[in-house]
């Protein structure tokens, strides 16, 4: 999975409370287990006035020109503001995997649910809780300067805006660590293969019967 540290870019503002994973990604795409390839059909049913389907190109498919992903104005943004509870519904993990086939870093919300919020660490995503009131005026900015770019330094733990406020925000030390390191629960592991493959070998001279 990618590191995150820095990452300065566009912020799209998506205004609605209770955005559930349904919505983020269509239950007719879960077909797939790979992790790539979902960032076409984020957002599907409020993208495009057709219904997707899986293996269904996107390419000329008619869309929904006043949702915020087809503004040019928000083009190539790489931070997601959202309202509170985003995230919520089911426990898919394919949410996470087209926020980040589509090229979303950070998300930055009042709240989040709990799978979902565990969920995007472990796949590369940065999600940031902060204060409605904070968002609120995030919302109030994005909306009133077109091509809107905040700076979300992760080592430092702060939010830089165009004006010159800074914004901090708080992280699980151990989420921090694997953003920062581009360790999903796969590379955690074999951070530790020296030590499995010793076990190994002296499990297997302690009990052969095992490995015959």
């Amino acid at each position: 999975m990618q590191k995150i540290s820095v990452v300065q870019g566009i912020v799209i503002p998506l205004d609605r409370p209770n955005v559930d994973t349904d919505a983020i990604i269509p239950k007719q795409f879960l077909k797939s287990i790979q992790r790539s390839g979902f960032g076409p059909n984020l957002f599907d049913e409020w993208r495009y006035l057709d219904l997707g389907e899986p293996g269904k190109s996107c390419e000329g498919r008619p869309v929904n020109e006043e949702f915020v992903l087809n503004q040019e104005r928000y083009q190539g943004g790489t931070i997601l503001l959202a309202r509170e509870n985003f995230g919520c519904g089911s426990s898919r993990e394919h949410a996470v995997w087209a926020l980040d086939d589509f090229g979303i870093r950070v998300i930055i919300a009042p709240s989040f649910a709990d799978i979902f919020f565990s969920n995007t660490s472990k796949n590369g995503i940065l999600a940031i809780k902060l204060d409605e009131k904070i968002v609120d005026q995030l919302f109030d900015a994005v909306k009133t300067n077109p091509g809107y770019q905040i700076a979300v330094n992760l080592i430092e733990q702060q939010i830089a805006l165009p004006d010159g406020e800074v914004i901090a925000f708080d992280i699980d030390p151990f989420k921090k660590h694997c953003l920062l390191n581009g360790l999903d629960d796969i590379g955690l592991t074999l951070q530790h293969t020296d030590e499995i493959q010793a076990y190994e070998r002296n499990r297997q001279q302690q009990a052969p019967w095992l490995f015959s």
